[in-house]
């Protein structure tokens, strides 16, 4: 039991620091910025490049497909639940698997509560004509990049082993032939 519960430590980590991250920059934004009208930056000057806003999103990441709510707490919940059975067959070697699904399980998560509790997702980081987006989408993203990395890394790293297996028989064959001569 005990091992089994240290195979989601990562996990646990990962999602308390985002979730709580996520949930309580969103509660600022709802508490202290208007909807769809209200804007907050450090200065004046930077408006047109970052900016954060207070603007409802009843889609996925980035305001893709819109109204879609319902669809997106029945999905954002089975991504949750299948990453929550699947990490503790995730190796501990493979951190970057590991931490890519904390991040996105974590992303999850933190827009999930937001569409159970208020109906819609709350997003406010606007940088320049970008969508925008709140801390769950960023680690939803972040995710993605570091499991597409993780996994091009590790497709290199098989192609360098099966050269260097394939140069050894090779070398292996080639010492057979100067024996049998």
């Amino acid at each position: 039991m005990k091992k089994y519960l240290k195979s989601y430590l990562l996990l646990f980590v990962i999602a308390v620091i985002i979730i709580g991250l996520d949930q309580y920059t969103k509660y600022l934004v709802r508490e202290n910025i208007e909807m769809w009208t209200g804007v907050w930056a450090p200065w004046d000057w930077i408006i047109p490049y970052a900016r954060i806003i207070h603007i409802p999103n009843t889609g996925v990441a980035f305001g893709m497909f819109q109204d879609k709510s319902w669809l997106f707490t029945i999905l954002s919940s089975i991504i949750a639940i299948v990453i929550v059975i699947y990490y503790p067959q995730v190796p501990y070697s493979d951190w970057p698997l590991r931490l890519a699904m904390g991040m996105q399980f974590s992303g999850a998560v933190g827009n999930l509560i937001d569409r159970v509790t208020i109906g819609h997702v709350t997003d406010f980081i606007s940088i320049g004509n970008f969508a925008v987006f709140n801390i769950a989408d960023s680690s939803i993203t972040v995710g993605v990049i570091i499991l597409i990395i993780g996994v091009w890394i590790q497709e290199q790293n098989e192609k360098k082993n099966k050269n260097e297996s394939q140069l050894q028989i090779n070398e292996t064959t080639k010492n057979e032939i100067e024996i049998s001569k």
